[in-house]
């Protein structure tokens, strides 16, 4: 199978029509409001026919035979013609703007339906930024082609063919010259219309680059400030923004020169009419009148003409953002071909001969061989790049190995549905991720609106996150910001604890839960996670050794290998890796006990 996260660098170049047919299919579900939006349209075209039409008969009536009833049929017409125009212009420009938002709503629902089901390698290869841009100024590029653009290609062009319709009946002869440009205009379009799109790849690419510079320096806005690199970033982001200046210009610079040479070509098919109109041989076989209106018709078409050609850039940006939006639509989900259903797993774990590698990497886990009982505490140690992270994140199945197999309960993970398979495992991160909502909300997170009130206070005392949550302004329904912005790194941990705690998951995972916080909360931290452990398969990744030593059995790893398996002290009495690595942390912390000790003196 292909590999998701590699597929979105490059759009897979849908054609115009299969881009615009697809979009369409958008539109099917509103197609009564989108006849009644294009009967308008048609309306529209109509008054505006029946304006150059009028003035024939108020020639005829106002100035040659000055018939009094006539002259005031005119001016009903007048009134009647602008009243239709207007309910009508109203109701198409209304009902199109209608079904182009939900279009929008049906867009950004596919994308960020398929964003939370893309396999995590998707993510490695692809920035946020990016794709938050799709999400927002690609998909509202795609809808304009379902909306605006299409209000104008079905009113102008109806428009358009009334019109000359009209002149060819008041004179076919006059009609051709006017339709002998209809040729160059469309060579004209064909040739602006590659430009267009392939600027508008150019530019929504630039706008990706925009927000995902933005992206990392709002981010990481006190590494930016510690280091003083407000300049480095200024120039980076200054680089991307001339990019798209750059792109937008050019775009812009082919959209203002095709309108100038349509109109120019229009305008010399009017003066050739009004020339060859104005020579006695042509005037007298349809009369002054019919003249004036053929003239004013054609006047009617410049206006209609110059929108459609200035529709096409926008039609071009929408076809290069709909390949961008239906290229990511498009991408495989992660595979979940399981079927085997699991209500709770007792936790027995087996890895067997597992391998694996990054996409374009070396291997990262090598013939890896680990039995798990059911409730014991495992804890991994090793070096930075070892593939400790690497090798839990193999269990929720974020990745699958390449080689090897992994079991929970003597069945393969492939085989348990993916949803029920993850519903076994909770983590506990050194990065904790709240999202931006209440307390309560975030300790029950992913189970919905109706949860019981009281499991979720009993499990918030066990993570001894309760006492601080109740001094919060409105308790458990305070809102706790932007990744939990308003709550100190310990605070968070408690919640992320009291999250898996309110899960009751039989596996958890606990990855450098305890290595960003201080003493006093890493020591507060480590009796909740005591709570949490018990009676739990937990995997342990720690940094610091001394939070270790009561697992069951540490897994020591190295370049991607299992090179001891013991307890504390039997690891100790071998001598090996995890001996030299627990004397270097151990006489590090001691020294700089001694130091603070001396310092204190």
């Amino acid at each position: 199978m292909a590999d998701s996260g590699s597929q979105l660098t490059e759009e897979r170049n849908y054609s115009g029509w299969a881009v615009y047919r697809r979009l369409l299919g958008y539109v099917r579900p509103y197609w009564p409001h989108f006849l009644l939006a294009t009967f308008a349209m048609m309306l529209v075209a109509g008054t505006q026919t029946a304006s150059a039409w009028l003035v024939k008969p108020m020639l005829d009536a106002g100035f040659v035979d000055r018939d009094p009833a006539t002259i005031r049929l005119v001016a009903l017409g007048v009134v009647a013609t602008f009243l239709v125009r207007g309910v009508a212009t109203f109701t198409s420009t209304y009902g199109m703007a209608w079904i182009g938002r939900r279009v929008i709503r049906a867009l950004r629902s596919e994308v960020f339906d398929r964003l939370l089901t893309l396999p995590s390698r998707f993510f490695d290869g692809n920035s946020s930024g990016m794709l938050l841009s799709k999400l927002t100024y690609n998909v509202e590029q795609v809808a304009r082609a379902g909306s605006d653009a299409l209000t104008i290609l079905i009113r102008d062009s109806v428009t358009v063919v009334f019109l000359i319709i009209y002149m060819a009946t008041v004179s076919w002869r006059l009609s051709l010259i006017f339709l002998a440009i209809g040729p160059v205009v469309a060579l004209v379009v064909v040739y602006v219309s590659k430009r267009f799109r392939r600027i508008s790849h150019r530019i929504q690419k630039s706008i990706g680059n925009v927000a995902y510079i933005a992206e990392e320096a709002i981010d990481g806005h006190e590494v930016v400030r510690t280091f003083g690199a407000q300049e480095y970033e200024r120039r980076r982001f200054q680089r991307a923004n001339d990019r798209n200046l750059k792109q937008y210009m050019k775009f812009t610079a082919a959209k203002a020169a095709s309108t100038p040479i349509v109109q120019f070509l229009a305008a010399i098919a009017l003066s050739v009419v009004i020339y060859l109109a104005t020579m006695q041989q042509a005037v007298e076989p349809i009369g002054l009148p019919a003249f004036v209106s053929f003239v004013a018709a054609m006047g009617l078409l410049l206006q209609p003409m110059k929108r459609l050609t200035n529709v096409n850039p926008a039609i071009q940006r929408s076809i290069a953002a709909g390949d961008s939006i239906f290229t990511l639509i498009d991408l495989p989900p992660e595979r979940d071909e399981g079927t085997r259903t699991l209500d709770r797993a007792e936790g027995r774990i087996s890895f067997q001969s597992v391998q694996f590698a990054y996409p374009g990497g070396e291997d990262v886990l090598r013939d890896i061989n680990l039995d798990v009982n059911a409730g014991e505490r495992i804890a991994i140690v090793g070096r930075s790049g070892s593939g400790k992270s690497t090798l839990v994140s193999l269990l929720p199945r974020f990745y699958d190995c390449e080689r090897g197999a992994i079991t929970l309960d003597g069945v393969p993970l492939q085989e348990y549905r993916l949803a029920d398979l993850r519903r076994q495992i909770a983590l506990v991160g050194q990065q904790v991720v709240l999202f931006n909502d209440t307390v309560a909300a975030n300790i029950a997170y992913g189970h919905g609106d109706d949860w019981d009130h009281e499991r979720l206070r009993a499990a918030a005392e066990a993570a001894n996150a309760r006492a601080f949550i109740e001094r919060l302004p409105e308790g458990f329904e305070t809102a706790v910001g932007q990744n939990g912005v308003l709550l100190s790194g310990g605070q968070r941990q408690r919640l992320a604890i009291a999250r898996a705690l309110f899960k009751d998951a039989p596996i958890l995972i606990l990855d450098e839960a305890t290595s960003a916080l201080d003493t006093e909360s890493e020591n507060e931290i480590q009796v909740a996670l005591e709570h949490l452990m018990a009676g739990r398969t937990t995997f342990v990744i720690a940094h610091r050794l001394s939070t270790i030593e009561n697992a069951d059995r540490i897994v020591v790893m190295d370049q991607g290998c299992i090179v001891e398996v013991g307890s504390h002290s039997e690891l100790l009495h071998h001598g090996g890796v995890y001996a030299t690595l627990y004397r270097m942390q151990f006489g590090a912390e001691q020294a700089i006990a001694e130091h603070r000790s001396t310092g204190a003196g």
